[in-house]
């Protein structure tokens, strides 16, 4: 099946799809600062530019969509128009995900990443209690963690060497 509108368009229409400032991202900042947090947005001095860095407790945390970035969800679905161009796209950015987490591990960095259908879908988590697992993380030592809902996972996007 093809597409439904023209290619001008989707163009247009994906232009305005937002890499930053996104309705998920805006919600793990606005709890966390409710809660006494301070962090930085989008540093560049970093890999893979993390949504949010805390110095203080060594972490940068990604809020990662669950279609961009290939989450095995319910909020995921492949494409059935142009399957080669968007298999590509998703599988690079998974292995640009992988990578950035290898690097900020190699530097002394802790990573988080929170998915998508955590915050948003039929199985999303409270938001109190996503905030606690956020905390609880920035206070442990755990070198990774990602927050998914209790019924979703993805071990392969933990950086090598990561139990």
């Amino acid at each position: 099946m093809g597409d439904i509108v023209n290619q001008e368009t989707r163009s247009r229409m994906m232009s305005r799809i937002k890499d930053r400032d996104t309705a998920p991202e805006l919600l793990i900042r606005k709890g966390l600062f409710s809660r006494g947090y301070r962090f930085r947005l989008h540093c560049s001095k970093l890999p893979g530019k993390p949504d949010l860095v805390m110095k203080k407790y060594t972490a940068a945390i990604f809020v990662h969509g669950c279609f961009w970035h290939g989450h095995q969800c319910h909020l995921f679905k492949w494409p059935k128009s142009r399957p080669e161009f968007w298999k590509k796209k998703i599988l690079g950015n998974m292995d640009r995900d992988r990578d950035r987490l290898e690097k900020l591990a190699s530097e002394g960095w802790r990573s988080l990443v929170i998915w998508e259908c955590a915050l948003k879908g039929k199985f999303r988590l409270v938001p109190d209690e996503l905030l606690d697992r956020v905390e609880s993380f920035l206070v442990g030592k755990a070198p990774f963690h990602e927050i998914t809902p209790p019924s979703v996972g993805r071990s392969d996007l933990k950086p090598r060497g990561c139990p």
